[in-house]
């Protein structure tokens, strides 16, 4: 089954105008860098991680990144994934079908079915539990994914873009994060430098100096 729905408001994560790119940038040499790899992720349709620190603007790079890219006109739907219990993430993701356990009273479908001809941003995503990372790794390698009690699978076309300010290299050797959906999510990486690491020619730290994931 193709998905076809319209998106449903509410879940979808607006798009603002963003800052003009001097600011976004500013104009130190490691975010001149940054720049160049984000035009590259920008026209291409692969996954992106986003790595870095807390407040570094990891988000406000997300967002650029969809608003440059041929599936603009797409939704743009952002999943914090530490922010949602884990008895909650799956049918937040993957959205359910009536009857599919106590309280399903209709179907709904998830954040995945409602980022569909657009992007999905995972916050975060070094937080999800490993139970999940199953099903989205199924959706990654086939494009396709299955409501809570569904019979069948739904195909979807989605833009991944992950976030993270963990080192996953050390969640997979401690067992948290599997190994076959980091080089999934892992086609393109933006290592975002700090705050302290981006002064060039003006007083303060050049770019992304809003409180951004």
């Amino acid at each position: 089954m193709t998905c076809t729905a319209t998106p449903t408001t509410g879940l979808l994560e607006p798009i603002p105008r963003l800052p003009p790119d001097e600011v976004i940038f500013g104009s130190s040499s490691a975010m001149c860098k940054i720049r160049q790899k984000l035009e590259k992720a920008a026209g291409a349709n692969i996954a992106v991680l986003l790595r870095g620190q807390s407040g570094t603007g990891k988000e406000v790079l997300a967002k650029l990144i969809h608003s440059q890219s041929p599936l603009r006109n797409g939704p743009f739907v952002k999943v914090s994934c530490p922010a949602i219990p884990g008895t909650l993430i799956e049918s937040e993701l993957f959205g359910y079908e009536k009857g599919a356990f106590t309280g399903a009273y209709g179907a709904k479908p998830g954040r995945i079915e409602l980022a569909h001809r657009g992007t999905l941003f995972l916050d975060e995503i070094g937080d999800l539990d490993p139970s999940i990372q199953v099903k989205l790794l199924h959706l990654l390698q086939d494009g396709e994914f299955n409501r809570i009690g569904a019979a069948g699978d739904r195909r979807i076309d989605v833009r991944f873009i992950c976030a993270t300010n963990r080192l996953l290299e050390r969640e997979m050797e401690s067992g948290n994060f599997r190994q076959d959906l980091f080089y999934r999510i892992n086609v393109l990486t933006i290592h975002i430098p700090p705050l302290r690491d981006r002064r060039g020619r003006y007083s303060r730290p050049g770019g992304l100096l809003l409180a951004h994931a």
